[in-house]
């Protein structure tokens, strides 16, 4: 069967999204799985061995633009695809698979998709809490998946793969330390500060982890540069060679190969979190107003650190310079506790 999936906009959507496409091909190893999704995906894409292609496209995240989306289709029909499935749940994600006469197009209902959708499914949230159910279900006949208990199990988690010859060539190229081993932070998170933890409690870490033999690198995009910036001066002017501030100075797969080398990760909930997960990276992951409820890291070696509970839609914290006070609660210390504890473990197998 020859499959289009409409993917997300998002990268840590795209992360979880790889959980349907094993899963597709776990249960059909014939399939073929090409993915329409934004162009800054591919890097992402290129390392999901599932996927056969990775299709731009070129709308904006919020253009609807039928008739491009129309063009779009017409296009695809020489392709033949047997299904489609669509991820987002917006109107306008679904209207280049019905363009394209897909024959089944399959989707959760979303935004009164009847008619563009003719595999329908209409969302139970509480049977499917989790964001990588709601995507691994539409692999799934809907006679066959009606709760998330329904789904054979293991789900099959996004996993990376990154060559050692990759990791050599990208440390080098950006100037690593090889005499310190690398602890990554990903301090940055959309819709501002308000999912971030404090840079200066990022710093108090920083300073415990140099001072212990690490070196630091901070990921993240060109609005995170200053978050980091942040971050290296509030460290003692002897202790700043060691923490590397990489934030929009890397490309996504670049990224994606610093992150492999790193001996463990702390982030907020971001799509680099997500990213980590998916590479196996022992990971402490601090979440405030979003939930590890629906979308936590995908992996065993992750320790989640949240002092609230139930989901708050904050796009602006209540602390000083947009902080939320639940991160603002996670002391250094205790992430400091958290990420020993993880590399003991990893060191010990």
């Amino acid at each position: 069967m020859k499959t289009l999936i409409i993917g997300p906009s998002w990268v840590g959507d795209m992360m979880m999204s790889q959980s349907l496409y094993r899963t597709l091909k776990a249960e059909n190893p014939a399939v073929e799985i090409d993915v329409m999704a934004p162009a800054w995906c591919r890097p992402l894409l290129a390392r999901m061995p599932e996927v056969s292609k990775a299709l731009p496209m070129p709308l904006g995240h919020g253009a609807l633009a039928i008739g491009e989306r129309r063009q779009l289709g017409k296009q695809l029909r020489q392709e033949q695809y047997q299904q489609a499935i669509v991820l987002p749940n917006s109107f306008k994600s679904a209207l280049v698979p019905f363009f394209a006469r897909i024959p089944i197009r399959t989707g959760w209902r979303g935004e009164m998709r009847y008619g563009l959708l003719n595999d329908l499914r209409v969302l139970n949230k509480a049977a499917f809490p989790l964001m990588v159910q709601r995507y691994v279900a539409l692999a799934y006949s809907k006679q066959r998946i009606s709760c998330a208990e329904d789904i054979p199990q293991p789900i099959l988690w996004p996993q990376l793969h990154v060559s050692q010859t990759e990791i050599d060539t990208t440390t080098a190229e950006f100037s690593l330390n090889n005499n310190r081993p690398v602890i990554g932070f990903c301090p940055g998170a959309e819709f501002g500060p308000a999912k971030r933890w404090p840079h200066y409690h990022y710093a108090t870490l920083a300073n415990s982890l140099i001072q212990q033999g690490f070196q630091i690198v901070l990921f993240g995009s060109e609005k995170d540069r200053e978050a980091g910036e942040e971050i290296v001066h509030a460290l003692p002017a002897e202790l700043q060679p060691h923490c590397h501030n990489l934030a929009g100075s890397t490309k996504l797969d670049q990224a994606v190969i610093l992150i492999a080398a790193c001996h463990a990760i702390v982030s907020n909930d971001s799509g680099l979190m997500h990213i980590a997960a998916a590479l196996n990276r022992p990971l402490v992951a601090l979440y405030g107003p979003s939930s590890p409820d629906f979308t936590p890291p995908l992996t065993h070696d992750a320790k989640v650190i949240r002092l609230i509970t139930g989901y708050h839609k904050v796009r602006k914290g209540d602390a000083q310079q947009g902080y939320h006070q639940s991160l603002i609660d996670i002391q250094p210390e205790q992430v400091l506790a958290e990420l020993q504890l993880l590399l003991t473990s990893k060191e010990s197998r």
